[in-house]
């Protein structure tokens, strides 16, 4: 048998919804619910594409030159977005994740990170999925297992999808305060508040030709901890993804750079602990000393 381009695919089900989790990358392939797409997919035949459902892992986001500093010491990182001269996204999106568990409504998919140039720290990682009533729940945990602190910082990048059509017609909803401005290569360069500008969200507004490519913070959340995103699709159904107090930064991107038959067909909302740029800002950025670990968690479902 061919295997497929994102290598096993494993299936988690609970009620009318079904989920496809792969093994390269630990990402999310597929979910649905009632055969309605919430998170757009990818075929299994095709390889992922704009970091579709991608695990970002140690950082999300951009990193300027793939150059940082940590502890004294100098690291460059290989340039994965040549484009704009930066290491994006972190180091396990093409790395074979195996299935550490696996039963009909949950799995969990594990990695170890080994010291490498540019990277020189070990890491265990491991993401939890599990469907239920609520929808799809995502746990990830990394562990630091060398023997020297390491700089840590990760996000998920899964698409809300509107169902039939663009995300066009979608309307959106995202309660934050702060807008993070950023220049031509996706780096910040400052914040601004987004009371009265185009970025807020926090009524609901129809996305249209908007273009954005954008992080936020200063997120408004519940009594639980968690800050929502919603998006209703033309069908008037909402995808909403949640995410917990360790992820306090949301990045939002309308998929204009895909290729022109994937393009606004999904809005990215990128739960991250920290926003581009951190490995050398320092900005949010986590340091896991010597067997300490990071756990944090978001989902998404229908409503």
């Amino acid at each position: 048998m061919t295997r497929a381009p994102s290598g096993e695919q494993l299936e988690i089900r609970y009620g009318e919804q079904r989920a496809t989790i792969v093994e390269v990358g630990g990402g999310i392939r597929s979910y649905e619910n009632d055969a309605r797409e919430v998170l757009d997919s990818y075929r299994a035949g095709a390889i992922c594409d704009g970091a579709h459902g991608a695990a970002l892992i140690p950082w999300p986001n951009r990193l300027a030159d793939g150059r940082y500093r940590f502890a004294g010491i100098e690291h460059q990182l290989g340039l994965t977005e040549p484009g704009q001269l930066c290491a994006i996204h972190g180091l396990l999106r093409w790395r074979p994740w195996r299935a550490l568990e696996h039963d009909r409504e949950r799995v969990v998919v594990g990695t170890r990170l080994y010291p490498q140039p540019g990277y020189p720290f070990m890491l265990e990682v491991s993401i939890e999925y599990e469907l239920g009533e609520a929808g799809l729940r995502v746990r990830t945990a990394a562990i630091n297992g060398g023997e020297q602190a390491c700089p840590f910082g990760c996000g998920q990048h899964p698409y809300l999808s509107p169902g039939a059509g663009t995300i066009a017609d979608c309307l959106l909803g995202l309660s934050a305060a702060t807008h993070i401005v950023a220049n031509e290569r996706g780096l910040p360069v400052g914040t601004e508040s987004v009371a009265g500008r185009k970025f807020d969200f926090s009524a609901g507004v129809r996305i249209g030709d908007l273009v954005i490519d954008d992080a936020f913070t200063d997120l408004t959340r519940d009594p639980a901890g968690r800050a929502t995103v919603a998006l209703t699709g033309a069908d008037g159904i909402t995808v909403e993804l949640w995410a917990d107090r360790h992820y306090g930064f949301l990045q939002l991107f309308s998929g204009d750079t895909l290729a022109p038959e994937r393009r606004r067909r999904g809005l990215a909302v990128e739960p991250m602990t920290c926003p581009a740029n951190a490995l050398a800002s320092g900005d949010s950025l986590l340091t896991l000393g010597p067997g300490e670990s990071f756990t944090g968690e978001w989902g998404v479902g229908l409503r």
